[in-house]
């Protein structure tokens, strides 16, 4: 059997039960799922911010707000509207009124230096900037040199009360006005053409380069969306009477406890991040679920607001795992209603799948497995109870996703076990890369496998295990050492909160394994030692992974959506030899 895989082999209950292999798409604008989910929700709330709650009903209204005052200021099919906001009760209405406009979503991270911002918007062509008042002192002089001509202003002021007014200079514009406006839906991307028009310009993480934007058309993020949803809860694509998309659920409560219009959770996910935007967002506004926003990760407030709100489900980044299972007193809060446990954006270590299966016995455990540039989602666990899931695993590929291990120099696809580059073919892989025909080219080959860069296994059932990033592999005296190894057997030493390992450079050598260690706030913790912390992962691998040093550190450096930036890690080891090295 060779690696290449659209349909795990039945020795696993891996696909939910009843359902096709293969789905129907419907080809409409993203602002269908909204139209949707208004007739389908109505008064259930959708959004709570700062406990201040959103309807799916005023979600609608807000939104054609949104896209009529667009409209009405010269937005329209083909413009590009940047968004550079934290999560905030405002977003989402935001989000869907470009749409809705027939406008096209470009996600910034409101914590972009000026400099990276003023790229980003030039990049993008955007004409639009709807950002945070806090930041404008460095995003007003970045955009002399951007395209923008547009600046829409708003605050957490909106965020407690629509109506109220932020403070603009002449030339900007209060969101205010625009949430305030006309909700009659005007049909403004009626004339979107689903295949060809983008939705969204969203551009990758950064986390080992410079970003790239990437274009994703509507048929595309609801492709995704859709693959998304009907995975997590077993159900098919459907139109309702309006011909708007929505899901009908075949699967009952027996595999799936929470039932869409009950679910309830907290997002930390960003939506400037590709999970954000189309699981956390779309995903949640399809299904019918309440979503407590949280802007910060404080884990204290996080547990106490999951009680408060009895959430049916957690989800996130393995860091806020990591966090969450450190708040003092969390093994007597009542997280009984939690029936899910969902991660991404990078790989959770096994150690730590059993301390949650510990503390929520009842609740499903899995991780999936995806990219910017495939929308979001390419392969994940079983989220029916019954389900084969495992541990160290990412899943199997969702619908009409394939997934193949190629040799990472190049070559036929390796058989099973084997590790190579993860290639990824399917209708959410995006169209390419913006102004970038060559790094498209190099990154999409001629049978339309994405090459992700991502090093990973797939076993005989068909499930992936993500090894490594190509460009985190380190390379000791001409063998690889995959970090990824390495920082399992961290997580399994008691006292380790968090762990990353990146290369020293070495004139002999080339790289040696260093890791960086988070202390967890107890006595194992304090009684870590770098030696003891090597003993312990060396005891485990053979002599040429074995680290060779380890540096503790208060916190692991990450992303806003929760990947940790070796990068910096790596750069912080360069010149720390640069420095000792001799004049």
């Amino acid at each position: 059997m060779t690696a290449t895989q659209s349909a795990p082999a039945p020795a696993a209950s891996s696909w939910p039960p009843g359902l096709p292999r293969s789905l129907d798409y419907p080809e409409v604008p993203v602002g269908s799922i909204l139209r949707a989910a208004v007739r389908r929700w109505g008064d259930r709330t959708a959004f709570i911010d700062h406990d201040v709650p959103l309807s799916f009903d005023e979600l609608g209204r807000r939104a054609h707000a949104v896209a009529g005052w667009l409209a009405d200021h010269g937005v329209g099919r083909g413009d590009v509207v940047a968004v550079h906001l934290p999560n905030c009760r405002q977003y989402p209405a935001v989000y869907y009124g470009v749409l809705l406009a027939g406008a096209t979503f470009s996600p910034t991270n409101p914590l972009l230096p000026a400099p990276d911002l003023a790229a980003q918007l030039t990049d993008a062509g955007a004409r639009v900037l709807v950002t945070w008042d806090q930041v404008l002192p460095l995003v007003r002089p970045a955009l002399a040199a951007t395209p923008v001509t547009t600046v829409v202003v708003t605050g957490e002021a909106h965020t407690l009360d629509f109506a109220a007014r932020v403070d603009v200079q002449d030339g900007e514009f209060d969101l205010a006005d625009a949430l305030a406006g006309d909700p009659t839906d005007r049909h403004l991307d009626a004339d979107v053409d689903p295949a060809a028009d983008l939705a969204h310009l969203a551009y990758t993480g950064g986390t080992t380069g410079v970003s790239k934007g990437v274009e994703l058309p509507h048929r595309t993020v609801v492709t995704n969306v859709l693959q998304s949803a009907c995975w997590t809860s077993g159900s098919l694509p459907e139109l309702d009477e309006a011909g708007d998309v929505t899901l009908r659920q075949l699967g009952g409560r027996d595999e799936y406890p929470t039932q869409l219009g009950e679910a309830r959770l907290i997002n930390l996910t960003p939506w400037f991040h590709a999970m954000g935007a189309i699981g956390y967002l779309n995903g949640m506004v399809m299904g019918g679920t309440t979503t407590v926003i949280h802007m910060r990760f404080d884990p204290v407030r996080y547990v106490e607001d999951a009680v408060k709100h009895k959430v049916t489900s957690i989800g996130g980044a393995p860091p806020v795992f990591v966090a969450l299972l450190q708040v003092p007193g969390i093994e007597d809060a009542d997280l009984s209603h939690v029936r899910g446990v969902s991660s991404g954006a990078a790989p959770l270590p096994v150690s730590l799948i059993e301390r949650l299966r510990r503390l929520l016995p009842d609740a499903v455990i899995g991780e999936g497995y995806g990219l910017t540039e495939v929308t979001m989602q390419a392969t994940g666990n079983p989220a029916f109870r019954s389900g084969t899931r495992k541990a160290g695993t990412v899943g199997v590929p969702i619908f009409d996703t394939e997934i193949s291990i190629q040799p990472l120099g190049g070559g036929a696809p390796l058989p099973a076990g084997e590790r190579g580059e993860v290639c990824i073919r399917g209708p959410q892989v995006m169209r390419g890369y913006a102004h970038r025909p060559d790094a498209t080219a190099e990154s999409i080959d001629a049978d339309g496998w994405f090459h992700s860069g991502d090093v990973g296994i797939l076993d005989e059932d068909g499930y992936l295990s993500i090894v490594d990033r190509t460009k985190d592999m380190l390379l000791y005296k001409g063998y690889n050492v995959f970090p990824r190894e390495l920082e399992e057997h961290l997580f399994a030493v008691p006292g380790v909160a968090g762990a990353a390992v990146v290369g020293r450079p070495d004139e002999d050598a080339g790289e040696l394994p260093v890791a960086y260690v988070v202390r967890k706030a107890d006595a194992a913790g304090a009684a870590l030692t770098a030696e003891s912390v090597i003993t312990a992962v060396n005891a485990h691998v053979t002599p040429y992974k074995r680290l060779r040093d380890v540096v503790f550190i208060d916190a692991i450096p990450v992303s806003a959506a929760g990947k940790v930036l070796k990068r910096e890690l790596a750069a912080r080891e360069r010149a720390a030899v640069e420095g000792s090295a001799p004049a």
